[in-house]
């Protein structure tokens, strides 16, 4: 997201994209403390641990997706206190 974006959006827009992000960032992180407790609990007690070796390499790859999702909605946040100080 460029920051060039979030200029030419109104306020409302980028109130209702933080509010979407937020959104989405809570359930992604709810699905990955699901998958990641089933990987654990497969890899503790199952016989073939093949399937949940790669769960967890599904699990630790879309986390990669929480920094670059947190870097935006704070880019829109300080877009936000930008304008509210004008």
């Amino acid at each position: 997201m460029k920051s060039i974006d979030l200029k030419n959006k109104t306020t409302e827009k980028l109130e209702s994209e933080l509010k979407r992000l937020k959104t989405i960032i809570g359930a992604l992180i709810g699905v990955l403390i699901l998958l990641f407790a089933v990987t654990i609990y497969g890899l503790l007690t199952k016989e073939n641990k093949s399937t949940f070796i790669a769960l967890i390499a599904v699990a630790i790859s879309c986390s990669a997706i929480l920094p670059m999702q947190f870097n935006n909605m704070k880019k829109i946040k300080t877009e936000l206190n930008i304008r509210k100080e004008k």
